[in-house]
């Protein structure tokens, strides 16, 4: 937001006039064209100009990064990757020419990185692991000392200045790795100057003894500053990297992201195509040819691999080196087959009656020793193999270039270039359906519902109602408040009794569900529905079990077979109300459910707290009110009402049946019938 603010204010100032909702959405695609020319910056000091050239190209179009560089994309990641690339170049110009500008530079570039996203941390992991290889690899120079050491001790200050970070990279436990290669740094600079005032034997020693001390010393105060508190252990969030079954366990809302998943092998081709193949060929020639800066690369990838199987959406830290690798796999094969094609000559030689010479000369002479001016037919062929094979080599490899580019064009128009808030469909014919149920419920919700009506909804559509419908939700994409969202999961995975108290007690007006039953919408809030319980079942463990809703054989099933408490909890209720009636196609049975194949088990469902308020077109959203309770006073017992007006009307009424009594009473001492029998 504050390089957005920024561009717009400069633009202004320039008197270009620009909409700040113009640069917002054109604020991705633009820093993606500053990410490529950080990439090619990047790949040319790792091999050379031609591959940085093919690294640029090759980020430009790929989708892993075009999943969040589009236009109307603005979000951290459309800025952070560029600060990332940026960095890792400004690091690798510093550590080859050991110059204090380029070390600040890189300062100045992770200070960005920390204030755009918080993903910086693989940053100021990734340089310590780089200065503590080459260290292990015994290549150790004043250049590395210089930059590392202008790294550390300014980008700790700079990043300190982010409200947001404050003093965490003293104090967690994800900065200490930093810390310690900081000071095991300094040890090997003092161990190196002695190296000159002392004898081998005695060189060696005094390194291997203070190295080894240098390390000790370094991880037992971490040991002994996180045991008593001074530094916070690892989060949950960077648990669920090294254990992928830690965030499933002990962090449910974290594991229910379809990001947060484990990757597939498709998504690794959907989003990189053939340079899933190339990477480990350019890994392969930058480990032959190994360097410092080469080093670095090659940690770069390796962690990014791992992280990117452990995640999906670290396959964008992922992306730029498999890019950047592929390029130097592609530029060394095009260099190898597409260099000098000019044939070595043999110099001519003289004739001589000399028979060592024309031993030496080979087969240019024959036995009569003169020259011979035909050559056989198989040098011919040996002669015509080389420029053969560097044709169809050059050939296979422009052919693969070119099914990438294709693969790109397709995956960026139709998985990343369509809004996710109105569905696409195709008939067989080829023509294709708009499905607007989204926009049409949120209409709906806008035009029909008071300005105060709150909404009770999963919170995967929370910042939508709350934007396109102007209405309040209780739980929305900002997953601090994981109790909030365990008790609105706890609602949904409780009987429609239950539900309603707790509705009650958050005053809700409407529920709103997504279901895809009918037209087979596989996103929608069943097939969520687990990961409500799980997260209910981490606040509420007495209350909600994730086993009740399974069947004796452990399967999760909506038909008869399914768990008598899944047939009646409420979002079974709520998606499943008057579906039984629908026959959807003459081969189906009524209540056929698309999306998971099966006829569903609780067709006659009746609700008693809520009554259906509206259904999409193709009954992709569902809308229920709450009614309000019956028999009381909705003045008193309504829990809007402030406790000032609460008081007012009680005092009230209560004055009012005090007359009431003091009438009564002076009408039985004159002989009348009181005019209330109920206060007699």
């Amino acid at each position: 937001m504050v390089t957005a603010g920024l561009i717009h204010y400069v633009l202004n100032l320039l008197h270009i006039t620009v909409h700040i909702r113009d640069v917002c959405v054109f604020l991705a695609p633009v820093f993606s064209g500053l990410t490529s020319i950080s990439t090619f910056l990047l790949t040319r000091e790792l091999w050379n100009q031609g591959a940085g050239l093919l690294a640029a190209c090759f980020i430009a179009i790929v989708p892993g990064y075009i999943s969040r560089s589009v236009a109307g994309s603005f979000d951290n990641e459309g800025i952070a990757i560029f600060a990332l690339q940026f960095t890792y170049y400004l690091w690798v110009k510093s550590v080859k020419t050991g110059s204090v500008f380029w070390a600040i530079g890189c300062c100045l570039s992770y200070f960005y990185m920390v204030s755009a996203w918080g993903g910086y941390v693989f940053i100021i992991n990734l340089i310590p692991l780089h200065v503590f290889v080459l260290l292990l690899m015994q290549r150790y120079s004043r250049r590395v000392y210089i930059a590392y050491s202008t790294f550390y001790i300014v980008g700790l200050v700079l990043s300190m200045q982010i409200p947001f970070v404050g003093f965490q990279p003293i104090r967690t436990s994800e900065h200490m790795a930093a810390a310690g290669v900081f000071a095991l740094l300094q040890a090997y600079a003092f161990l190196q100057y002695l190296k000159d005032r002392l004898t081998r034997q005695e060189f060696q020693t005094l390194f291997f003894l203070g190295v080894s001390l240098a390390a000790g010393a370094v991880f037992l105060t971490v040991i002994y500053l996180t045991y008593t508190g001074h530094i916070a252990p690892w989060s949950g969030r960077f648990y669920s990297l090294w254990d992928t079954g830690y965030a499933k366990i002990h962090i449910p809302i974290i594991a229910s992201v379809s990001e947060h998943q484990p990757t597939t092998w498709v998504s690794f081709f959907f989003d990189l195509h053939i340079l899933v193949c190339t990477f480990p060929a350019g890994l392969w020639f930058c480990i032959k040819n190994i360097n410092d800066e080469r080093v670095f690369v090659a940690l770069y990838a390796i962690s990014a691999v791992y992280f990117a199987g452990v995640m999906v959406r670290l396959m964008l830290t992922l992306t730029p080196v498999v890019c950047m690798l592929s390029a130097i796999a592609f530029s060394s094969v095009f260099e190898h087959y597409l260099g000098d094609d000019m044939k070595r000559e043999s110099p001519p030689i003289e004739d001589s009656s000399d028979e060592d010479d024309k031993r030496n000369s080979g087969n240019l002479y024959d036995k009569a020793g003169k020259v011979r001016k035909h050559v056989s037919e198989q040098e011919k062929t040996e002669e015509g193999l080389g420029p053969n094979i560097k044709s169809i080599v050059t050939m296979l490899m422009l052919m693969l270039l070119m099914m990438f580019a294709v693969h790109c064009t397709w995956v960026t128009s139709n998985a990343y270039s369509s809004p996710s808030v109105v569905l696409a469909s195709y008939n067989n014919d080829g023509s294709r359906n708009i499905l607007d149920d989204f926009r049409e419920a949120y209409y709906w919700l806008r035009q029909n519902t008071e300005e105060q009506a709150r909404v009770m909804s999963w919170w995967d559509y929370g910042y939508q109602i709350a934007g396109m419908a102007n209405r309040t939700t209780l739980v929305d994409n900002n997953t601090w408040n994981n109790s909030h969202i365990a008790l609105v999961g706890k609602a949904m995975s409780s009987n429609e009794s239950a539900a309603y108290e707790i509705m009650r007690s958050l005053d809700v007006d409407y529920v709103l569900i997504i279901f895809g039953g009918v037209i087979g919408y596989s996103g929608d809030d069943i097939n969520k529905f687990l990961w409500m319980v799980r997260i209910a079942e981490g606040e509420h463990p007495k209350e909600i079990r994730e086993s009740d809703y399974f069947t004796p054989q452990g399967e999760f099933r909506v038909d008869k077979a399914g768990s008598p408490i899944l047939l009646n909890c409420l979002m079974y209720k709520m998606s499943y109300y008057r579906f039984g009636e629908m026959q959807l196609d003459f081969r189906t049975p009524p209540g056929f459910d698309r999306t998971r194949n099966t006829e569903i088990g609780n067709k006659d469902i009746k609700l008693k707290h809520l009554e259906e308020a509206f259904t999409s077109e193709h009954w992709l959203v569902r809308i229920y009110k709450v009614k309000k309770e019956e028999n009381r006073d909705p003045l008193v017992h309504s829990p809007r009402s402030s406790s000032s007006s609460r008081q007012k009307y009680t005092s009230k009424k209560t004055a009012k049946r005090k007359r009431g009594h003091v009438k009564n009473k002076l009408a039985l001492k004159k002989g009348k019938k009181p005019s209330n029998r109920k206060s007699v």
